[in-house]
């Protein structure tokens, strides 16, 4: 086994017993960037297509969205009151009369004319009149005269002129962007779309991604257990995982343990996928050959990572394959087959640099903090993700508690979980009560 990798033209990387989590990352996002160099040498067709708004939830913006229009497109008043000119603002009395000339609604502009000492009663998102440049909120006025309701008053100092109105253009100005290419479109991002007047959005096309389960162990649902199998499970977690990106899967199946039959999975997947995931097979044991068939393919390392769970775990590319067009690589990741290393390693590596290859500007999941309920012992040298419950103290800071034994295997610790409790490389022991980074499940995908 080789101790370095040569991915593609970039330079080997060094690997030691226990590659640090961060080079591994950087290693993978260097590779992913040289692929999308190539694809677009290769100028492909169909990598970017329009769609219709009530499709675009979760795909990933290809060209910054102008905006057609000013927004607002006229001035007009930020909340119910009265619009007028606030010229008498500077007048020095201490109380600022005025007379009620008429109304003005959203959609229906006032079309009369506003002279000194008049005011109009407008309402949220009413356009201004030319006249008018300042309005009182209804909640600071008072009516000095009960028997006339056509006149109001309020306190001098209790707003500048120009308050309370927004301006055209103040949000977005016509020709500029409103949302800039890269995004993964969220429901917000739609809706700001749609008031725009825009009926479609280019996007990127949906990568292509082929899982593979590798085991003679392994059997569908449905089928007997026999002796010393098990259900697999990985294939079923990484299909949800692929959903949450809203990514087109193609489900190999399983593939026992053989080096004929995992060549030609493996080829049919690279024929057919942008990024093939295969879990299991990529330890030392004898009857793991997707070491042996990744050489015959492509290129691709195999490392030790320095974390827990999920320390062993493939990485590289696939040589282009008979029949594919256009005639790209296929990104390949090997992941442990563990069911809780198996979503550790997608969730830590290949969710990022999916995200990556697919044509998104923001990849990195976000981390918060949370106070540790408990003590949680921790052997400096390697990064470990331990799953938790996120929740908060009676004093209203955020906590943080394991969902019980941390095992590799224990599928229940995830399931119970909405978190990680990233414990990065250098640290040791964490006490009850120290800070810790969290990185949630739910908003990550």
């Amino acid at each position: 086994m080789s101790n370095s990798i040569t991915l593609s033209p970039s330079d080997p990387i060094l690997l030691t017993a226990s590659l640090h989590v961060d080079d591994a990352r950087k290693a993978i996002s260097g590779l992913v960037r040289e692929l999308i160099a190539e694809s677009k040498a290769l100028n492909s067709p169909g990598d970017i297509e329009a769609i219709s708004l009530d499709q675009a939830i979760n795909r990933i913006l290809a060209e910054d969205l102008l905006s057609p229009i000013d927004v607002p497109a006229a001035d007009n008043s930020a909340m119910d009151g009265f619009a007028f000119h606030g010229e008498c603002l500077s007048a020095g009395d201490d109380n600022i009369t005025l007379k009620v000339i008429g109304t003005a609604y959203a959609g229906k502009p006032y079309e009369g004319s506003i002279r000194q000492g008049e005011c109009l009663k407008i309402m949220t998102g009413a356009v201004m009149p030319n006249a008018c440049d300042t309005v009182v909120p209804q909640e600071l006025t008072s009516n000095p005269n009960p028997d006339d309701s056509s006149v109001i008053q309020f306190e001098q100092g209790q707003l500048k002129r120009g308050e309370n109105r927004r301006l055209r253009g103040e949000d977005l100005q016509a020709g500029k962007p409103a949302i800039l290419a890269g995004r993964l479109l969220r429901p917000s991002d739609l809706g700001l779309a749609a008031s725009l007047g825009i009926a479609t959005l280019s996007v990127h096309r949906k990568l292509k991604v082929a899982i593979v389960s590798s085991g003679d162990e392994l059997r569908s649902i449905g089928e007997t257990l026999d002796a010393g199998s098990i259900y697999d499970s990985n294939r079923y977690s990484l299909t949800g995982l692929l959903n949450r990106l809203n990514l087109e899967i193609i489900d190999c199946g399983i593939v026992r343990d053989d080096p004929i039959s995992l060549k030609e999975a493996f080829c049919k997947a690279a024929q057919q996928a942008d990024v093939l995931i295969s879990s299991g097979g990529v330890s030392v044991g004898e009857a793991d050959y997707t070491k042996q068939i990744m050489q015959e393919l492509g290129d691709v390392g195999f490392w030790k990572i320095a974390m827990r769970p999920g320390r062993p775990m493939a990485f590289g590319v696939l040589r282009p394959v008979e029949g594919k067009l256009p005639a790209s690589k296929t990104l390949f990741f090997g992941l442990p087959g563990n069911p809780v290393a198996v979503m550790v390693t997608f969730y830590q590596f290949v969710r990022s640099a999916l995200l990556q290859l697919n044509g998104a500007s923001q990849t990195e999941a976000q981390q918060t903090q949370a106070i540790a309920q408990e003590p949680i012992r921790k052997r400096p040298g390697r990064t470990e993700y331990q799953r938790a419950i996120l929740g908060r103290g009676s004093d209203g800071k955020p906590t943080v508690k394991l969902t019980g034994s941390q095992g590799a295997g224990i599928l229940r610790s995830m399931s119970e979980a909405n978190c990680f409790v990233i414990l990065h490389h250098d640290q040791g022991n964490i006490a009850a009560g120290d800070w810790v980074d969290v990185a949630l499940f739910d908003g990550l995908l």
